[in-house]
């Protein structure tokens, strides 16, 4: 039987893609998360149930975000970030992804299941019938 989890994490998503601030290294410009996205990610380990042993299989997620207006990306990459370590040893593990956009004005939120699945092959498609 494939483990499952699932959470509801409270908080506005925060696209990682349109959430960089250019910074100086040493003298050499980098790109790093924002203040908002770095605050989002520890916002959810902060609520995040720690799964012990971490999740080393494959695994897909089906992710609901309910942001607070229409104008956020849909994106769930932070969301992945920051579970990494606390559900699972590495994003890389995840071979399918299925993600929902919501409007919530007054709860903005996410909720996340993941599940272990045995169906996906290293040649990168899965067995299932897809239509």
């Amino acid at each position: 039987m494939p483990k499952t989890y699932s959470q509801q994490f409270q908080g506005e998503c925060v696209s990682k893609a349109n959430s960089r601030r250019l910074v100086s290294v040493k003298g050499k410009p980098r790109f790093i998360k924002s203040s908002k996205a770095l605050t989002f990610v520890k916002d959810i380990q902060a609520q995040a149930k720690k799964i012990t042993p971490l999740l080393e299989k494959d695994l897909e997620a089906h992710i609901k975000i309910y942001y607070s207006s229409r104008r956020p990306d849909l994106d769930a990459s932070l969301v992945l970030d920051a579970l990494e370590g606390i559900w699972y040893k590495n994003d890389r593990q995840f071979k399918r992804l299925f993600l929902e956009k919501f409007l919530d004005k007054n709860n903005p939120r996410v909720e996340v299941f993941i599940r272990e699945i045995t169906d996906w092959n290293e040649s990168g498609l899965g067995t299932g019938i897809y239509v």
